[in-house]
């Protein structure tokens, strides 16, 4: 690992990187309750090797950035957006191709519309602007969350669990459960972490919603990934925002849950790189 700390704004960002920085950059935000090493080494480094320069970096909350006590995230997702920009500023970056996944794919939109001018083109991957008339996520994943109080956060074996429980829970049909590769993951992230704990407060974080209700003045390039079988934001949120943000195009993995499946890297590297080609 590149890993590198960026102290702004009396924040600290635990960030990575993969590539040659003269090349154009890709600046990754993962999702809700999940570090940056869910943005796996050997995912990144295929990704670098296409010519781009990969940048990957704990959200607030999870890993080594800068945590809150649980309950009380003193923060906004306007907060977390700005963040991008702190690291793409420390990075010496002056506009980069944005990918974001589930919550990072919300704070990705975000950023195309609070920062335009830093954005050459974004991917949305498994992710939503949440309008209203969308459909809600599966009765199973609001049973799944609602005993995140069961948890001992002071306890490895019970953190792992859970995380392999919810990956588990949140995979498609079409592709094998690799619970071992999970379960490495886990622990690294328990071992990793600040405050486990912390990684609750994302359930918690406030505002957005005035941008999330103008997606469709996002006016930079936009691929949308999304499978068909997410059943904690179903495919019709996808289909929404390659419908509501003008020229996006819908890449549609069948069989694939909230998830990025080592089997589906190959189909989602090349349509990124294709996709980040546009502005050069």
């Amino acid at each position: 690992m590149n890993e590198r700390f960026i102290n702004a704004d009396g924040i600290n960002i635990c960030t990575d990187s993969f590539g040659d920085p003269v090349n154009p950059a890709i600046l990754l935000i993962m999702g809700a309750q999940s570090s940056m090493i869910w943005w796996e080494e050997e995912f990144c480094q295929r990704l670098a090797d296409t010519g781009r320069f990969i940048i990957r970096y704990d959200n607030r909350d999870v890993g080594r950035t800068t945590t809150y006590e649980p309950g009380q995230p003193d923060y906004t997702f306007e907060d977390m957006a700005d963040d991008a920009i702190r690291v793409l500023d420390a990075y010496k970056m002056e506009k980069a191709h944005i990918l974001g996944m589930s919550m990072g794919g919300m704070l990705t939109q975000m950023i195309a519309l609070r920062h335009p001018e830093r954005v050459l083109t974004i991917t949305l991957l498994s992710t939503s602007n949440f309008a209203p008339h969308l459909p809600p996520m599966e009765e199973k994943i609001m049973d799944f969350f609602s005993k995140m109080g069961v948890i001992d956060w002071s306890n490895e074996h019970s953190v792992t669990e859970f995380a392999v429980e919810r990956s588990r829970i949140l995979a498609g049909s079409k592709h094998l459960f690799d619970e071992n590769k999970v379960g490495i993951l886990a622990k690294r992230e328990f071992a990793r972490s600040n405050n486990i704990a912390s990684m609750s407060n994302h359930g918690l974080i406030a505002g957005g919603e005035s941008y999330l209700a103008r997606t469709s003045a996002i006016n930079v390039p936009t691929l949308v990934i999304h499978g068909t079988e997410d059943p904690i934001i179903p495919y019709e949120h996808g289909e929404n925002l390659a419908n509501e943000i003008p020229g996006a195009v819908l890449l549609t993995l069948e069989g694939t849950g909230h998830e990025l499946h080592y089997d589906d890297w190959g189909l989602v590297i090349d349509s990124i790189s294709k996709h980040t080609s546009i502005s050069e």
